[in-house]
């Protein structure tokens, strides 16, 4: 199967070619742990998960790999004003992260790294830039020299002559240049390590470079993250690996772009922040993380009334006529697992730049036709079999679950009965037996 998405460094759709023949190896750039996580930080972590989920439906072995930044200012001023460690801080806020990823039908990462268990591996990395030239320290602090990389802004597109206009980059009297970012920060406050610079903590941009060399020995085949990543911290990033290793880091980078509320930026000065454990109690968990992919990844998601309600309306559709497939099946004993002539044409869909929208439509049309086979009374077995199992292996790879009770033999022989008291209109007694399979959690 061809596969092409679009590269954020070429900036244009290219062929997927895996470094190694059967294998993926992915990277995403994981949460910032002093806060429960809002709606939009589940947007990458939905939209990967899916990608994850449709490259081992077409056979390939996935190594993902997504970390969590467990020290920052942010933590160390939280733990500060809580009078407690920072640790208490990061795992606080990593369980109701993985919570919320449970909760929306995540897939666990093959490994999450933590910022803290890789220090020793990051001072080296540190150093050796430091060594070769690369990095420079003032005052036991330590700058990397963006002037020593020929390609920096190849992810961006932003050259080093327009830089001092960017409003991302902090002023510091200690840097050679303006755009020189900090690799190692000297701290009074909050957790620090010893390194041969100072007491204190690393930058940002430096811990996915050292995680993906440790875990992953070489050069990856997708880098990703949100949008708001890709200046200066994914560009930070290949510019140390091009110092380090004269590589990119990752083969293809991919960026999601943001969400919106009601046409406006979702931020804590406007008041308008929706935490995803909200969302997911508000909404559900099908439902949000549906508003979360029902959109062209790399275009904004603006969540607004109309566009809840019509999710609800698509997952409303897709679950009735699932769980009336599935009983149909049931009942007659019929099994529940196969193989569908319906999931080529959805694999296609998604290969194409992983067009979920485009998938979605696809599961609604298998929609529109399940239900013309269940009212049909010439429908045939093989008929609503490749249907269900069609819908079944979109709706996984797709994260959308429903839970559906396994009939046991009581339970056939009270829906046969239910549908035998309709069949005669005997509706005091179909209303009864309805009641009783409303109890047991079938209807």
């Amino acid at each position: 199967m061809k596969i092409r998405f679009y590269n954020s460094l070429t900036r244009k759709l290219d062929d997927f070619v895996p470094r190694k023949e059967g294998e993926v190896s992915i990277y995403v750039c994981g949460p910032t742990v002093y806060n429960d996580p809002h709606i939009g930080n589940m947007r990458p972590a939905v939209f990967f998960d899916t990608v994850r989920k449709f490259f081992e439906a077409v056979g390939y072995k996935v190594s993902f790999v997504s970390n969590f930044t467990d020290v920052d200012d942010k933590i160390i001023n939280k733990a500060l004003s809580e009078n407690v460690s920072e640790k208490v801080i990061s795992e606080r806020y990593i369980e109701a992260y993985y919570k919320c990823l449970d909760d929306l039908h995540i897939k666990r990462a093959t490994v999450n790294p933590k910022v803290t268990e890789y220090m020793p591996q990051i001072i080296d990395y540190i150093d050796n830039l430091v060594k070769n030239d690369k990095a420079y320290v003032v005052d036991g602090e330590v700058f990397f020299d963006v002037t020593k990389v020929a390609d920096y802004g190849c992810l961006s597109n932003i050259s080093t002559e327009n830089l001092r206009q960017n409003a991302r980059i902090d002023a510091n009297d200690k840097k050679h240049n303006q755009y020189d970012f900090l690799l190692w920060k000297k701290t009074e406050a909050g957790i620090k390590w010893q390194s041969p610079f100072c007491e204190g903590r690393p930058g940002w941009h430096t811990e996915c470079c050292v995680m993906i060399d440790s875990i992953f020995k070489d050069i990856i085949d997708i880098h990703g993250g949100g949008s708001d990543l890709k200046f200066p911290h994914h560009e930070n990033e290949i510019a140390q690996s091009m110092s380090t290793h004269n590589h990119h880091l990752a083969n293809y980078w991919v960026h999601t772009a943001m969400m919106n509320i009601s046409g406006e930026k979702m931020s804590k000065s406007l008041g308008n922040v929706i935490l995803a454990k909200d969302a997911i109690k508000e909404y559900g968990a099908n439902v949000t993380r549906m508003l979360l992919l029902n959109a062209q990844y790399r275009s904004i998601v603006n969540l607004t009334d109309t566009v809840i309600n019509d999710t609800k309306t698509i997952i409303t559709k897709i679950e009735n006529c699932y769980k009336q497939l599935n009983t149909k099946i049931q009942l007659n004993s019929w099994d529940l697992q196969g193989f569908s002539t319906k999931t080529e044409a959805f694999l296609n869909i998604l290969a194409d730049d992983f067009n979920i929208p485009n998938a979605v439509t696809y599961v609604l049309d298998l929609v529109k036709e399940g239900n013309n086979l269940l009212r049909s009374k010439e429908s045939t077995k093989e008929q609503i079999l490749d249907l269900y199992h069609g819908l079944d292996y979109c709706l996984k790879i797709l994260g959308i679950e429903f839970n559906c009770k396994i009939f046991n033999d009581e339970d056939k022989e009270l829906f046969n009965a239910y549908n035998e008291a309709k069949a005669n209109k005997n509706f005091e007694e179909s209303d009864r037996i309805r009641k009783i399979l409303i109890e047991k959690g079938i209807f």
